[in-house]
Formats: C-alpha cells, structure tokens, sequence
C-alpha cells in the first residue's frame, strides 16, 4: 500500500465510504484504517458489516443507512461534511439483482443526489477529489479495441446500463456542481470477500473437495486486478487535484485467459488438471471481448499502476483466508 508520505493528505479529514461492507469497500476502509482519517462507513446490515470490520482489522464509524432515500443520503452528508466521499455501493453485480428500479436508483440517480449534497458540504481546505465512484468494465459492453475512456460504450446487461447512467450522471453533475469527481472504471476484481460464485473462491472451495469443478471453455480473456490494488488506486485518484468530471481506467493493463488464470490458481491449490472441466457451463451472457485495457490516463494523474501479479495475487488471497 501507500509509503506514509504519499498518504498524509488524508490525515484528519473527512471520509465517507459508501457500501463499506462490500467487496470493494471493505478494502477501501481497511485501506483507510491504518491511517489517521476520520472514517464513517455506511452499511445495509449494521450487524454483518461488524463482523466484516472485525475480521478485515477495519476502524471506523459504522452507520446503517438507506442509500435509495434520497432524504437520508442528504442528511449524511449534512452531518457528516466529508472531505472525500468514496461511492463504492452499487447493485447488480450478483445476477440475481435484476431489479431495473433499484438498479437505476442506487447506480445512477444516488450520484446526482451526493452532488447537489457535497457541492455546499466540502472543505475548502482540501485539494483532492470531493467525489470518487466505482465504474465498471461492463459499462463499455459489447465495443471492441483497447477500451480507452473516450472509447463510445454500448451496455448490453442491465448491470452496465445503469453503471453508465451513473458515469454520465458524474459527469454532468461535476460540471453543473463544481464537485470534482471521477468515475473509475472497474475491470475483473479478485481476492477475499468475493462473491462466492464468482471463479477465484469456486476454485479455492474446490480445492477442500474430491469433485470435479465444471468452467467455462476459458478462452475469454480479462483484466484481472488484485482486489488490495484496486483499493490503492481509488485513493491515489482521491488525491487527484482538479478534476471535474473524468473517466479513469483502474485495471493492470494486461489481459490473461479464464483459462490460465484458472491453471494458475489450481498449480498453487494443488488442484488436479483431472479435475477441471473446461467446457462444461456455458459462457456468461454479457462477456467481454476486447484488447488490452489502456490504463494511459491512470498512470497520468497518479503515476502509478497496480503490480500485483495473478499468481502473487492468489497466494495473498489464500494467506488471508488462512489467516482471518
């Protein structure tokens, strides 16, 4: 993570992180713990999220709170005057959550209301980002190339769409606000607190077991970005001065196969080749197609990438897992 003197902007301020118990969000705020911030942390379920913060070693103030009442997100940030709000909640990356309301509601319209909220809250004092917001790799959809952030996205799940609504809504508010905000765009996160049905904890549940592990062909490739780094990166872009509205790839900038990224992780669990049954799910609706992700802009305003390998990533996640 950060040397000290690349955090200090954040010592004694404001933070908010929105979606705290989340996977994102659980390592923003653990992130944050070990530096002297004033953390306030909203959650859905005030009683899982401290059992979250307990076991990721998270200090912080825990708030439950209704982030689809526009009423309550105002009087947060009424209350809690944030220097920075991190916007790290979102719906629809489980598949189940097909609800188009909700999804437009928390991944859209809850950016417009934090705007017109932190535009008359902010510290005048402070020089970074006022607001930073998960994006996502889906927002870009079904185009092809190097996805750069000037790329013409086109959604194909409702997961997508509503992401792109709120980028857009990003950045017309940053403009008509004066909040400084950037959208930052997600690509295939992993490490602890995935969704259990997502590849990486399937492979190190099927790891305790006997059975065959039934996957996709792997041929698809994707830009896998250990978890810890994408938590580096929002708060490197959090000390970004001066910019109203942007779109930032936060990815490694290297693509690898399903496939590899699966042989890797089952050398390291001694999982048996026997055992991988390439080809027998179908590939997910929605899957990517594309080039290297340009992370160009990224390393412009931060001067950094992240550097965690695959194979380095796995075996942190499989530490922590041991560990907690």
């Amino acid at each position: 993570m950060f040397l000290e003197s690349q955090v200090s902007p954040y010592t004694g301020r404001r933070v908010l992180v929105l979606g705290a118990a989340g996977f994102i969000g659980r390592w923003v705020a653990r992130a944050f713990s070990n530096y002297q911030a004033h953390l306030s942390l909203v959650v859905h379920d005030y009683a899982r999220a401290l059992k979250i913060f307990e076991r990721y070693a998270i200090k912080g103030t825990p708030i439950q709170a209704d982030l689809s009442d526009t009423e309550i997100v105002r009087n947060l940030i009424k209350t809690i005057r944030p220097d920075i709000t991190f916007n790290l909640a979102g719906y629809g990356i489980d598949r189940t959550e097909q609800n188009e309301k909700t999804a437009y509601q928390i991944n859209a319209h809850l950016i417009l209301t934090l705007c017109q909220a932190l535009c008359s809250s902010s510290s005048s004092s402070w020089r970074g980002q006022t607001l930073i917001h998960a994006g996502s790799a889906l927002e870009y959809g079904s185009i092809g190339g190097n996805l750069a952030e000037d790329s013409i996205p086109h959604p194909t799940t409702l997961y997508g769409r509503s992401k792109l609504a709120g980028t857009q809504m990003l950045l017309q508010c940053c403009q008509a606000y004066g909040v400084r905000g950037i959208s930052a765009r997600l690509f295939t996160v992993y490490g602890p607190g995935e969704h259990e049905s997502r590849l990486s904890p399937t492979l190190i549940h099927g790891a305790k077991t006997t059975e065959p592990i039934n996957l996709t062909k792997g041929n698809q490739k994707r830009d896998f970005t250990y978890v810890e780094d994408v938590a580096e990166g929002l708060l490197r872009l959090g000390l970004v001065p001066t910019e109203f509205g942007k779109v930032v790839n936060l990815a490694t900038g290297q693509l690898t196969s399903v496939r590899s990224f699966v042989e890797t992780a089952a050398s390291i669990l001694n999982i048996s080749s026997e055992r991988l049954n390439f080809g027998v799910l179908p590939p997910l609706d929605g899957e990517m197609h594309h080039a290297p992700v340009s992370i160009v802009k990224l390393i412009q305003v931060t001067q950094w990438m992240p550097k965690t390998t695959i194979e380095q990533g796995i075996y942190k996640t499989i530490a922590f897992l041991e560990q907690s």
